[in-house]
């Protein structure tokens, strides 16, 4: 059992990375892929749950949510991101906001050509916003999400966690 927890990124140990980094606030869009990390958040007294109708928000919302001194994180899908590349730009590069994006890889194959187009254009979206990204897949992986918080507060700037598990470690 115990290898089997280890191969998948279980939503314990975000959740656990989220707080030992100071999340105040998780910046969402609620979806399927994220229910059981939802309800471990959701019971946690020490995070509020902020949820918006549409992607690009989360970026405004999260801008702030910082402006008043918070701790946001934002939980998204690699489809939504690519979606609200106006919002990043102009909220969260535009203001130099420190925030980690916590993203949905949808479609990664780990070491397999993706058939879904969106794994296959992530990466090369994040690099064209001089965005750093952290590949996390497993349980073993969880000390790049500190790194992300650690790299976003020094170079004020976004960076996002790509989680290729999420079919497997938030269900």
């Amino acid at each position: 059992m115990g290898d089997v927890q280890a191969a998948h990124l279980s939503p314990e140990t975000v959740l656990a990375e989220m707080k030992k980094n100071g999340v105040t606030h998780v910046v969402w869009l609620p979806d399927s892929e994220t229910n059981w990390l939802y309800v471990l958040m959701k019971a946690d007294p020490s995070l509020a749950l902020v949820a918006v109708a549409r992607e690009g928000l989360a970026f405004s919302v999260a801008a702030g949510l910082h402006a008043g001194g918070k701790r946001p994180i934002i939980l998204i899908q690699n489809t939504g991101i690519m979606e609200s590349g106006d919002s990043m730009r102009g909220w969260a590069l535009g203001l130099d906001l420190p925030v980690v994006m916590m993203v949905g890889y949808r479609g990664y194959m780990k070491g397999k050509t993706p058939v879904d187009t969106a794994a296959t254009y992530i990466e090369p979206f994040l690099k064209a916003f001089g965005i750093e990204y952290h590949l996390v897949e497993n349980d073993a992986d969880a000390p790049k999400i500190s790194a992300a918080f650690k790299a976003a507060q020094q170079n004020k700037r976004p960076v996002a966690i790509l989680v290729g598990d999420e079919y497997h470690g938030f269900h």
